[in-house]
């Protein structure tokens, strides 16, 4: 699984960037990061311990829902989906919508980090 870029930059400075892209003053190189965080904290509480090791979790399982990702975690389903919510918003993870349930699929289990 390839690694997923992270930038850090302020909120200002962010949208000063995709400002800048959508008017063509800036085009973006493949390596720039493709995820951003206003800052350490907000990176370090997507990215604690615990939900790395729920990303190493679903890469590894595959489940096939977040009530059984909530079995094979002992996590509670509302505070695991909440957690999964925010990773997907950060394109961490996918949701995938099944038939009657939705499916956490990890999209990345590495990272770099520029600041």
């Amino acid at each position: 699984m390839k690694a997923i870029v992270i930038g850090i930059m302020p909120q200002e400075k962010i949208r000063e960037r995709v400002l800048a892209v959508a008017r063509g003053e800036y085009k973006p190189k493949a390596s720039d990061p493709k995820v951003w965080f206003t800052s350490m904290r907000s990176l370090a509480e997507v990215l604690s311990d615990e939900n790395r090791a729920l990303l190493k979790m679903i890469n590894e399982t595959h489940p096939e829902s977040i009530a059984s990702l909530a079995l094979t975690t002992g996590r509670k389903p509302g505070n695991l989906s909440r957690t999964l919510k925010t990773m997907s918003h950060y394109g961490i993870v996918e949701m995938k919508r099944e038939r009657n349930h939705v499916r956490p699929v990890a999209k990345a289990t590495e990272f770099r980090i520029v600041a």
